[in-house]
């Protein structure tokens, strides 16, 4: 068996293994935890508090007029990383047909971008990454509370799309090691996921959706 045979066989089923009963296991664990008995007075109705926190999800992706001045910078590099990470993932000719394979379906209506401008997208998505990265090291309160976590987390990320690009322009290495390099950063990044703070993905909007709930429902703004 090949190295590449190995990452997008063994390794991989025992990546998404992980990831999926790792993801489950995080997410009934906090399930679990359950809500404290409110004895305060609701003030506004359910269907009301309903939605106030879907609104809350929406509102609390931008930030407060009163601090973008401060945080515009941070905010633009962060969504367009994480912008580039998803359109590369999800609208990638090669990456469409990985996702379709692996859920065993066929889906001509799922749209791709042309490979060049996949490339330019994860270009521009690496100088993000690396400009956030710096930022955090530089900027103090980001380096304080930065820890083991996410710099590992960025390494993977690095990891992923260098070989990626690597693969796709051609370098200098035997294609069939930077594929494997590739998809092995990849798994790493599943197996990863459910440990450190990408679990965010899955916590960010329930999270803000059951603040502005639960405000709503004492009568006060998040």
């Amino acid at each position: 068996m090949s190295i590449l045979e190995f990452s997008r066989g063994p390794m991989l089923h025992f990546a998404l293994l992980v990831f999926v009963f790792g993801v489950l296991w995080r997410l009934v664990a906090v399930l679990m935890l359950g809500f404290r008995k409110r004895y305060s007075e609701e003030r506004n109705s359910n269907d009301k508090a309903l939605m106030v926190g879907g609104a809350t999800c929406g509102l609390r992706s931008w930030p407060h007029k009163e601090f973008i001045g401060r945080t515009a910078f941070g905010e633009a590099v962060g969504y367009g990383y994480h912008i580039g990470l998803f359109t590369i993932v999800l609208l990638g000719g090669p990456h469409v047909i990985f996702w379709q394979n692996l859920f065993g379906f066929s889906a001509p209506w799922w749209p791709t971008l042309p490979g060049g401008l996949i490339t330019v997208v994860s270009v521009l998505t690496v100088i993000l990454m690396l400009i956030a990265t710096i930022r955090r090291y530089m900027h103090r309160p980001l380096r304080q509370i930065s820890n083991f976590d996410d710099y590992f987390t960025l390494a993977i990320l690095y990891a992923i799309m260098i070989s990626g690009l690597w693969a796709v322009l051609g370098g200098p290495g035997r294609y069939e090691y930077i594929l494997a390099a590739h998809i092995i950063s990849f798994n790493l990044l599943l197996i990863w996921f459910p440990f450190g703070k990408l679990m965010h993905a899955f916590y960010i909007f329930p999270a803000r959706f059951v603040n502005g709930y639960l405000h709503a429902k004492k009568g006060a703004a998040t």
